[in-house]
């Protein structure tokens, strides 16, 4: 093990540690008795989760990418939809759900089918608002390939909605981003729409 990761290794432990003392002061704090045998390792164990759900600010894109972008003759289209999405509001620390379709216009380089999608879980796993995500998401496509263009459309149901507040089961939040080609011609964007919509 590299000295990196070794010292990646330790701030994760010292972490989940301080996060596992702080999840045993809210199962006090709840009225709970975290000795019972149900609860017993639960703090721990939802330390872990948490540092899992967050794991975005940890990782490096670059990282993620991995070089896997290939040079390319090709100019048209290129669309991944139905990305699964699980992320946490930063208003609540509740999580929202859903997918994520994601197309760029290739300007001579086109990205690893994979790393689409794992570009959308490091913005994923991070406190945020649903708005900030998608942007988030097509200014890295854009940034890192060089696209003439990038969209980005998430549609999540949230469960700050859904099990507090108003309480509303069927809602659903979709939001947009268009960037180059996507905000400047209305012919590329209502093709993505209609190619998302089939």
């Amino acid at each position: 093990m590299s000295a990196q990761s070794k010292d990646q290794t330790n701030e994760s432990a010292a972490a989940i540690a301080s996060m596992q003392d702080a999840y045993l002061t809210l199962l006090n704090e709840v009225g709970e008795a975290p000795e019972r045998d149900g609860l017993k390792d639960t703090p721990l164990r939802a330390a872990k989760a948490l540092h899992f759900l967050t794991q975005g600010y940890r990782m490096d894109i670059d990282e993620v990418i991995n070089g896997a972008l290939f040079e390319s003759d090709n100019d048209e289209m290129v669309i991944v939809k139905d990305i699964e999405l699980y992320s946490m509001c930063e208003h609540h620390m509740l999580p929202f759900i859903g997918k994520c379709h994601v197309a760029y216009l290739p300007k001579g380089k086109v990205i690893g089918l994979s790393k689409i999608a794992r570009v959308v879980d490091v913005f994923a796993r991070r406190l945020q608002i649903q708005e900030n995500l998608t942007n988030e998401i097509a200014t890295c496509i854009v940034e890192k390939t060089g696209a003439a263009g990038a969209a980005v459309i998430i549609e999540a149901k949230h469960m700050c909605m859904m099990m507090r507040g108003v309480e509303k089961q069927n809602s659903t939040m979709t939001t947009s981003c268009m960037l180059g080609a996507f905000r400047n011609s209305q012919t590329t964007r209502a093709e993505f729409l209609s190619l998302i919509s089939r």
